[in-house]
């Protein structure tokens, strides 16, 4: 008996989907409540179930459009799983290496453990599969990091759920929505992976160093490669089991362009005699979660919110002298660098204590104002630019600053922030200056109504006291939301940011 498949109801405003993948091939045997494929519509990514075991008839080709209720493929009934393999299954199988048994070989339970994506955030709907580090048929032990999962704002690791044999559903770079199916695990009892591997493979691993990780980037290695466009098997790795790291992502080097000679013998006689030198190759990219979200939330805030900057300029020299008297023992003594974040976040978090507004948020209809500082500061990493946030940073000395700007932007760098470490914040800061920049604008990070806008640090000349003299000189920035701040509030808050950085003693006595 053969039951035809059709497209189900998949949500209120959607009319119609798109076959975005055949996982099972016309003519395969499938068993029952196996994803047979993936349907894609303009919202979401849904995977499509056999209701019954039997044999795979495809009607729908992937890629074409079917509307609700078309028919996509039909199964005929042959019995599922109890039905007799094709003969070239058989031989394949008898042919097969003979898996070496010890008396605590991992036997199949029959039990099948599905692992789905996890709710990790309020805000996030869906996440991109970065990086397995489990093969398809490895054994995994209960908690063994089998991949690395990206949504749009952090990278999570996947522990396995369950002891026994994984089976991968979804690949590499796609992208599932939040309780979409990952893998499945086979659950066993018994020993341990070794035990139950092929003899002939147990021998490949004695006999060399690769692993599964040979030749597998990590999440910024894979970054930098893709923006390099060299692929990840051309690299030769040097972590642990030959994965590639960031280190060697960065080393790489592209493959030399084609010989001038060929070229020229490429050439129609139509052509330019005088060319530029170089190539005109380009490519194509999919965007990740983090730059799509970062592109919509900055478009957001151009359009929902009343944003203005105002620019003041301070004299760095008092902040630089006291530095420079007392980096030596202030490092001695904390073990981190005095660095000049540590004097900004304390002047803005006295300066937002006098001027609420700045430090507040528009929620409907009320404003939330906040009486403590929570200071997000801006990082830029492998994978784009986060925020994490420095919690009550106004109860915080300078060293505990110091050594919190670090922290979070290392685990920034290296793709570990979690969500609690980046929402929340009050106000934020970022530092254009460290890559050169002279002035800019900076957007806010919603729903926070400023964001304080640092640059570089330039000997230019001033008037003082009716004579001309060279002083270093950075330029700030405010953008704040004129909904709820007003010009005299945000150009206030700025000159009191500029008067504490001046005379940096007043931080220290308050005053």
């Amino acid at each position: 008996m053969a039951i035809q498949v059709k497209i189900p109801t998949v949500g209120e405003s959607i009319t119609e989907v798109t076959i975005a993948n055949w996982l099972k091939k016309d003519g395969d045997l499938v068993k029952m409540d196996e994803i047979i494929a993936e349907l894609e519509s303009d919202k979401a990514t849904f995977e499509l179930t056999a209701p019954q075991a039997g044999t795979l008839k495809i009607v729908k080709q992937q890629g074409e459009a079917v509307p609700i209720g078309g028919l996509v493929c039909e199964i005929v009934d042959g019995g599922g799983a109890s039905a007799p393999a094709p003969k070239e299954e058989s031989k394949a199988a008898a042919s097969a290496p003979t898996p070496v048994v010890s008396s605590g070989a991992p036997k199949a339970t029959g039990g099948v453990k599905e692992m789905k994506v996890p709710a990790v955030g309020e805000s996030i709907t869906e996440v991109t599969i970065s990086t397995w580090l489990k093969k398809d048929g490895d054994f995994v032990k209960l908690d063994d990091i089998i991949a690395e999962v990206e949504s749009d704002k952090a990278t999570f690791e996947l522990p396995a759920e369950a002891n026994g044999i994984l089976r991968i559903v979804a690949k590499e770079k796609e992208t599932l929505p939040i309780g979409g199916l990952i893998c499945k695990i086979e659950i066993t009892e018994g020993a341990a992976a070794a035990a139950a591997q092929p003899s002939t493979q147990a021998a490949d691993v004695a006999s060399g160093d690769k692993t599964y990780a040979a030749g597998h980037p990590s999440p910024a290695a894979a970054k930098i490669l893709e923006e390099k466009g060299i692929s990840a098997g051309a690299v030769q790795g040097s972590g642990v089991g030959g994965r590639v790291t960031k280190e060697d992502a960065q080393k790489a080097q592209t493959a030399p362009a084609s010989k001038p000679a060929e070229a020229k013998s490429a050439t129609p006689a139509s052509a330019p005699a005088i060319s530029a030198a170089g190539g005109r190759n380009k490519r194509n990219e999919k965007m990740t979660s983090l730059r799509k979200t970062i592109a919509k939330r900055l478009v957001s805030v151009k359009n929902e919110t009343a944003m203005l900057t105002t620019f003041n300029e301070v004299d760095m020299k008092p902040v630089m002298d006291l530095r420079s008297r007392y980096k030596d023992k202030f490092k001695e003594k904390y073990g981190v660098g005095l660095g000049f974040m540590s004097f900004f976040t304390k002047a803005v978090c006295v300066a937002l204590k006098e001027f609420p507004a700045v430090n507040a948020q528009i929620n409907g209809d009320e404003v939330i104002y906040h009486d403590y500082c929570d200071v997000s500061i801006a990082v830029s990493t492998p994978r784009g630019l986060v925020v994490p946030v420095i919690r009550n940073a106004e109860g915080l000395s300078f060293d505990q600053i110091e050594n919190e700007i670090i922290r979070l932007a290392t685990k920034g760098r290296d793709g570990k922030l979690s969500i609690d470490e980046m929402q929340g914040g009050t106000f934020s800061i970022t530092n254009g200056g460290v890559f050169g920049s002279m002035l800019s604008t900076p957007i806010l990070n919603p729903p926070q109504s400023a964001i304080l806008g640092m640059h570089n640090i330039v000997e230019r000349a001033v008037v003082q006291k009716g004579e001309i003299v060279i002083r270093p000189i950075m330029y700030l920035a405010l953008s704040y939301d004129h909904r709820i701040v007003d010009g005299k509030e945000s150009v206030s808050f700025l000159v009191r940011v500029k008067e504490l950085l001046e005379d940096p003693g007043r931080l220290i006595l308050g005053v």
